[in-house]
């Protein structure tokens, strides 16, 4: 995989995918894009949801949403890594399997999710969901 990052003005950069897909990242807060700690978490909200979904479907449930709600916390002093994050994941539907679901985020969290398996090498990682009837 490769991906290219260019500035462009101030702390402005955008990112280039090797697949031509391009994203903002802005060191400036608030800016023009997400910043490179933002573009993180949602990497490992939007690698975790694409399983669950993929789970489920397969499942065969009838799965209408999904929503990964992500919060971190950071170190105080530089660099301000992550020490924490916690993903509640809405998934909606109708008649959904409490049983699949979970199983789903859990597969998610301990197997499938490349993010995450990258991040809890250094950071505590904690999981949660709710089922709301579609």
């Amino acid at each position: 995989m490769k991906a290219k990052v260019s500035w462009l003005q101030g702390m402005c950069f955008e990112g280039v995918s090797e697949s031509g897909h391009k994203i903002v990242l802005d060191g400036t807060n608030p800016g023009q894009g997400a910043s490179p700690m933002e573009h993180v978490l949602l990497g490992a909200g939007g690698c975790s949801a694409i399983d669950v979904v993929s789970i489920l479907e397969k499942g065969r449930q009838d799965i209408t949403g999904c929503e990964a709600e992500l919060s971190a916390e950071r170190a105080e002093n530089p660099p301000r890594v992550f020490t924490a994050i916690h993903l509640n994941f809405v998934v909606t539907g109708r008649e959904l399997s409490e049983k699949q679901v979970e199983r789903a985020v859990d597969l998610s969290m301990k197997k499938y999710c490349s993010v995450i398996k990258m991040l809890e090498k250094a950071v505590q990682i904690t999981s949660s969901y709710e089922i709301r009837e579609a």
